[in-house]
């Protein structure tokens, strides 16, 4: 009789796979794929006898302790019958899902589901090596019911909170919109910079920046600090809400007054007064944390934290780093001596630190159980070495964690700050340089930057040599304006950072929001920032006026707190949650809203909100006695159904689908109000129909309507990529709306060969083929010859991408299509096609290379030119390859 499998589960796949590589053949791994059973969905799919009560549609029974529902969803139904088969056959169950609180929860769940009658052990790791898998198998324990708790109070707080408050918002702002526990906390950061933004008053202001020499001919400049005693101010000295200056005694000058001082000045000498050499020191950054990996990413790699998140997951299941939803900072003792082995070896001792460096972690709420995220095993693989096998961003993501935990256990950089002094007649110029003195980490790791002015102000820069009373010859003296900027938006990574800061949610659920903000439209993206849309701007206003505690943040972040103490067993979760939802017993280390249970609240709420109001945002103050267009209606935007719009008594116009809120001036909402009241006016009237023609602005552009709004049978036409709406006359409007144009038969089948515009721009379709219309073309005047020439060009890969390039190289004819074999220029690199079937053509292997040794960078004096060699340590240091060996120092 053969002995019996022990059987493992984790979560993936991927992670089944890996872990199976260690185990051998006395187990038998498989992967519950996350969750097999959770809350239902709503009342539909909650059991057939409790379907009528009246919190079925939450699915957890707040009438009796908040007892939640658990189902097994329909499509998981067949895998967790698999995974019952399979038990019947081991000898014991290992439940071996993540530790933490989801982790922890699924193998409570896989237990009350599975029903073992074999022994049960819970199997944690940290990493999927070898090493770890056989430490696990014999470190089990029990499962965690601290964790389990936590993370079932969790799911109950955000249905109670999802499930009551997002009915509200359809009702008072629009349907499908959603609230959520940290998701409505986030959008209200948002909303609350965008805000800033719109009150944010800019303010100009003048210095002067001379370009100057010294008597051995080397250059540099030097900015304007002061002129009679009286400071020149910077950015930071204005008042953001005012745009005057915070301190009365600062002198700003406006251009006739700084060229006025450039006319004065030209004609001084200019001399150092003193120099000061400051030396300072740069620490590394601590290991990798999920926060701190999804903000590095997103600068430094340009992902998603969405994205940074796929990677790296699939990074740990494959055994390449270690688990990636952690707080903690800290490094096992194995990892710092891998780390400090690396150092010496491929950096040299002279970079390695003096002594192993820990770091505290700062994040509010942190959890220790886990390390920081760092490369897998006891020693760490080259990034090169692993180029082959791993994606083009699993490389990325992982050389950038290799990097920034061997640099972690690196020396110090050691810079010189240089303030150079100059004074010309009453002014005083200054003159700022930096000097790498020695590289240390720098050598293997920059962080990245937020604010590119001040990652550049970073960099390393150089004065000259120079002495107290030196004269300096004036080459050039400008004058130069700038504007103060309002602050700047969230990315994802800064809008990561701030809640983070705030303990507001767990940085494992960050990039799920972010997901989530963006999907319901609460958010756009122009660039990397993040812009709230005017829906975001509504429902934030109603949350802040009728439910401030449930965006407050320092609430939000409490309410983490307590989830965190019931995961130590500190706290029971029942009395929060009765006092979340009904209001019962209110007292201040367990205050629900307001003093007001959910529940309550919402439905006294829901008879007082005015929609309107919730939906209205007035860009001018309430004060003003007349609006800024002299009429006494003020400009209001109000969000419809349909998207927002700006509304002046009688008079209404669609606000564009892609402009910022903050970008909606005053100004601008007179202008497409003016624009909205010109359409009303028809530019005609159809000469078939003998209706009238209008042009109007919408929320995707501008276009033209045939017949009145109230007209069942009217018709729009978008306008032509490139024409403008003052343009438009009533011939052009009448050859848009008649669109699609039918140009004729094609020869060869009779079939209509049309022409009109969709989502992409102009084409051309016959039959089942299309081809975008070539840009020398119109859309209202191609002929049908012109169309036959486009249509027998191949069709390009890719939507939008017009007529196909012509090839490279045309071969003999196909024995199998009878077309000529062309050899092509395609988006992935060169291929060969016959007309029907297409064939890449390998890439030339890789030249083998020798990699050249590194110098050891040589010391520097001061941060002056003179004192300057060039050596090692002022190449750029964030592009230094980590992976290659650097020669030792030779005496």
């Amino acid at each position: 009789m053969s002995l019996k499998k022990t059987l493992v589960i984790v979560e993936s796949p991927a992670k089944a796979k890996t872990i199976a590589k260690f185990l051998g053949s006395d187990f038998q791994v498989e992967a519950s794929i996350g969750h097999i059973r959770d809350l239902p969905g709503g009342s539909k799919e909650m059991p057939a006898e409790l379907k009528s009560l009246p919190w079925a549609y939450l699915g957890v029974n707040v009438e009796q302790d908040f007892e939640p529902v658990y189902i097994v969803p329909a499509d998981k139904k067949k895998h967790v019958n698999f995974l019952k088969s399979a038990l019947k056959d081991a000898g014991a169950l290992y439940l071996a899902t993540d530790e933490d609180r989801e982790g922890e929860a699924i193998s409570w769940h896989l237990q009350e589901v599975l029903k073992p009658k074999v022994p049960v052990r819970r199997m944690v790791f940290h990493e999927i090596t070898k090493e770890a898998i056989q430490g696990a198998l014999l470190a089990t324990r029990e499962i965690d019911q601290g964790l389990v708790k936590a993370q079932e109070t969790r799911r109950i707080l955000d249905r109670l909170y999802g499930y009551d408050v997002s009915p509200l918002l359809w009702k008072k702002v629009r349907p499908g919109l959603s609230a959520g526990r940290v998701q409505s906390v986030a959008v209200r950061l948002i909303v609350q910079r965008e805000r800033e933004r719109m009150a944010f008053r800019n303010a100009t202001y003048f210095d002067l920046e001379a370009h100057l020499s010294t008597a051995q001919g080397e250059s540099f400049s030097a900015s304007l600090v002061s002129v009679a005693s009286r400071r020149i101010p910077s950015g930071k000295d204005f008042d953001s809400a005012t745009g005057k200056l915070k301190d009365p005694q600062m002198l700003q000058l406006d251009e006739a007054a700084a060229e006025a001082l450039q006319k004065r000045l030209s004609g001084e000498p200019f001399t150092v007064a003193k120099v000061e050499i400051k030396p300072f020191t740069e620490r590394p950054k601590a290991p990798f944390t999920t926060s701190t990996l999804q903000q590095e990413a997103n600068r430094k790699l340009g992902l998603t934290a969405k994205d940074t998140m796929r990677v790296a997951q699939s990074l740990y299941e494959n055994g390449y780093i270690t688990y990636m939803r952690t707080d903690s900072t800290t490094l096992s003792k194995e990892a710092i001596a891998a780390a400090r082995s690396l150092v010496r070896t491929q950096y040299g001792p002279e970079f390695l630190y003096d002594s192993e460096r820990s770091y505290a972690t700062k994040v509010k709420n942190a959890q220790e159980a886990h390390e920081a995220i760092r490369p897998a095993g006891n020693t760490f693989r080259l990034p090169e070495t692993l180029r082959d096998e791993l994606s083009y961003d699993q490389f990325r993501v992982f050389d950038m964690i290799w990097k920034r935990t061997v640099a972690s256990q690196m020396a110090d950089a050691k810079k010189l700050r240089v303030v150079m002094t100059i004074h010309a007649a009453d002014a005083v110029f200054q003159a700022t340089g930096t000097s790498i003195e020695f590289e240390g980490f720098l050598r293997a790791y920059v962080e990245g930057s937020d604010d590119p002015a001040a990652e550049l102000a970073e960099k390393e820069k150089l004065l000259p040599s120079v002495q107290s009373e030196e004269k300096l010859k004036l080459r050039k003296l400008d004058a130069l304006s700038h504007t103060t900027q309002p602050p700047a938006r969230f990315t994802e990574a800064s809008l990561t950072q701030a809640l983070e800061e705030r303990g507001i949610g767990r940085p494992s659920t960050y990039a799920s929001i972010i997901d989530t903000i963006l999907r319901r439209d609460y958010v756009f993206k122009k660039g990397n920032a993040l812009v709230p849309s005017w829906t975001a701007f509504a429902v934030i206003q109603l949350m802040e006026d009728h439910f401030p505690s449930l965006v407050d943040y320092q609430f939000t972040a409490d309410m983490e707190d307590y989830l965190d103490q019931i995961s130590r067993n500190e706290r029971e979760n029942l009395t929060y949650l009765q006092e979340f939802y009904f209001g019962d017993n209110v007292n201040e280390q367990d205050a629900a809203p307001g003093g007001v249970g959910l529940k309550p609240l919402l439905t006294q709420k829901a008879a007082e909100i005015d929609p309107r109001n919730a939906c209205s945002y007035s860009l001018e103050p309430g004060d003003a006695p007349l609006s800024v267009s002299g009429s006494h209606d003020k400009i209001v935007v109000r969000i419809g159904r349909y998207g927002p719009y700006i509304e002046q008594g009688e008079r209404r116009a669609s606000i564009p689908e892609d402009m910022p809120p903050d970008e909606l001036t005053l100004n601008l909402a007179v202008e497409l109000l003016d624009k909205s009241q010109k359409a009303e006016e028809p530019l005609g009237y159809h000469p078939v129909s003998s209706k009238p023609i209008y042009m109007k602005q919408g929320r995707f552009g501008p276009y033209v309507q045939l017949g009145t709004n109230d007209d069942e049978e009217k018709k729009n036409a978008s306008l032509p990529k490139g024409v403008a709406p003052e343009n438009v006359n009533i011939d052009l409007a009448v050859k848009l709306l008649s669109l699609p144009r039918e140009l004729g038969n094609h020869p060869e089948d009779g079939q209509p060969v049309i022409a009109t515009q969709g989502r992409f721009g102009p084409f051309l379709k016959h039959g089942t083929e299309s081809r975008s219309i070539p840009a020398q073309y119109s859309l209202l005047e191609i002929s049908l010859e012109q169309a036959l020439e486009v249509l027998a060009q191949p069709k390009a890969p890719g939507r939008g991408r017009g007529v196909a390039a012509p090839p490279l190289k045309t071969l003999e004819a196909s024995p199998v299509t009878g077309k000529p074999i062309e050899l092509r220029d395609g988006r992935y690199g060169l291929y060969v096609t016959d007309g029907e079937t297409n064939a890449s053509l390998p890439k030339a292997p890789k030249a083998a290379t020798k990699t050249p040794a590194k110098k050891s960078p040589a010391k520097k004096g001061p941060a002056t030119k003179a004192a300057t060699k060039k050596a090692p340590a002022k190449k750029s240091p964030a592009k230094k390859s980590a992976t290659k060996k650097i020669a030792p120092k030779k005496k």
